[in-house]
């Protein structure tokens, strides 16, 4: 048997189905005036990535040896309506490719009023040591 810190990532455990889930509060911090993405003061695209991915790295995590993480490297999405400071906003995302280390999730967006931007996000497993070394 490996311990935990020899597992491969070939060798890892996550399946396609894998869930997440995360919500916030939209605040003066995270609007596109606050971003530089734009001048109104609603939630920004850059924060709706930021909490897409955030969501999908919290989904795989449990199934990660320790050492080990997940970095963003593709998102696809589409911000397809505005979220005024206030409200909250809920992300899902589901997991529905595992090719070696690459993972594929969906993901989709809401507020208080419905939904707000959807889309794939790509994610490669890491050693996390060894990609900062490379670095």
């Amino acid at each position: 048997n490996l311990s935990v810190n020899e597992v491969h990532p070939m060798e890892l455990q996550i399946l396609t189905g894998t869930q997440g889930k995360e919500e916030l509060s939209v605040t003066f911090e995270n609007t596109a005036a606050r971003y530089g993405s734009g001048l109104v003061e609603v939630f920004a695209t850059p924060a709706l990535v930021a909490l897409m991915e955030s969501t999908c790295l919290g989904s795989v995590l449990p199934f990660l040896p320790e050492g080990w993480g997940t970095v963003g490297v593709k998102v696809d999405i589409v911000h397809t309506r505005a979220t005024p400071v206030g409200q909250r906003v809920t992300c899902e995302s589901t997991l529905v490719e595992v090719d070696r280390r690459r993972l594929v999730f969906e993901v989709v967006a809401h507020d208080e009023r419905g939904e707000i931007g959807r889309g794939r996000h790509e994610r490669f497993v890491i050693d996390t040591k060894k990609f900062m070394e490379k670095l």
